[in-house]
């Protein structure tokens, strides 16, 4: 089972899930006002904020949040986040993309270099672990709610790269300019579970328990850093593994 198979981060385990509630729904606040700020801030004019709002809804984020924080960005708030993407890779070789939205990135880059420097990481330049990765978007819709070769159809005749099952969803990418027409496109006929652009791993390291608990350590350090958005890696491990460790 590959490490990136969760788009949103690696599954934490339960009691720790519950603690980073309130965590997890100020990271999403925040994209919820940049992403509001940065456009419009009505969701079926701003696909971001659209897949923002979506993300928040999966994660069981109450409407009033949601609302508060598309208000946010109509305040007269002096605030600017500045989205930013750091490379990194571990002593064996798997290569992680960390993105933040931050007000300070001497801050930032300082709370990330010392995570990475406790896990056995080293930062890279600009480059040098991105090329490992594509910049794609992808979508997610519930097995249950489609019939996979009506949706097959449908995906070639509006430009969909490709698509797969993976267990109760189908996973359906694009190009990244092109994930707000197949957004659209898909939302005539389907319910979405979530759509984003991500980094897809172009290969993947396939790594051991030992090496897999190393991995997830740096991942749920990063995920758990305020500034830190989202984290993706390319390593591959047993799917039975890797659900003892987060579980």
């Amino acid at each position: 089972m590959a490490g990136h198979s969760h788009w949103a981060g690696i599954k934490h385990k339960k009691g720790k899930a519950d603690k980073q509630r309130s965590k997890l729904f100020s990271k999403l606040s925040k994209e919820i006002t940049v992403a509001a700020k940065l456009g419009v801030p009505d969701p079926n004019m701003n696909s971001r904020l659209r897949s923002a709002i979506r993300s928040a809804k999966v994660a069981n984020m109450p409407k009033d949040n949601i609302d508060r924080a598309i208000k946010k960005s109509q305040d007269n708030d002096e605030t600017n986040y500045e989205a930013v993407v750091y490379e990194a890779f571990s002593s064996i070789g798997v290569g992680i993309i960390i993105e933040a939205l931050t007000d300070n990135k001497n801050r930032t880059i300082s709370k990330i270099r010392s995570i990475c420097e406790k896990n056995e990481c080293t930062l890279g330049s600009e480059g040098s672990v991105s090329h490992l990765f594509d910049i794609c978007g992808i979508l997610k819709i519930k097995n249950e709610n489609c019939y996979e070769e009506e949706l097959f159809e449908l995906l070639i005749n509006i430009g969909a790269n490709d698509f797969r099952l993976d267990g109760e969803y189908y996973e359906i990418f694009s190009k990244k300019n092109e994930l707000h027409a197949i957004q659209i496109a898909l939302e005539k006929k389907y319910q979405l579970h979530f759509s984003g652009i991500i980094y897809k791993p172009k290969s993947v390291v396939k790594v051991n328990r030992g090496e897999l608990k190393k991995i997830i350590s740096v991942i749920e350090a990063l995920e758990d850093e305020d500034d830190v958005q989202k984290v993706y890696s390319n390593f591959e491990a047993n799917k039975k593994i890797l659900e003892e460790i987060t579980s």
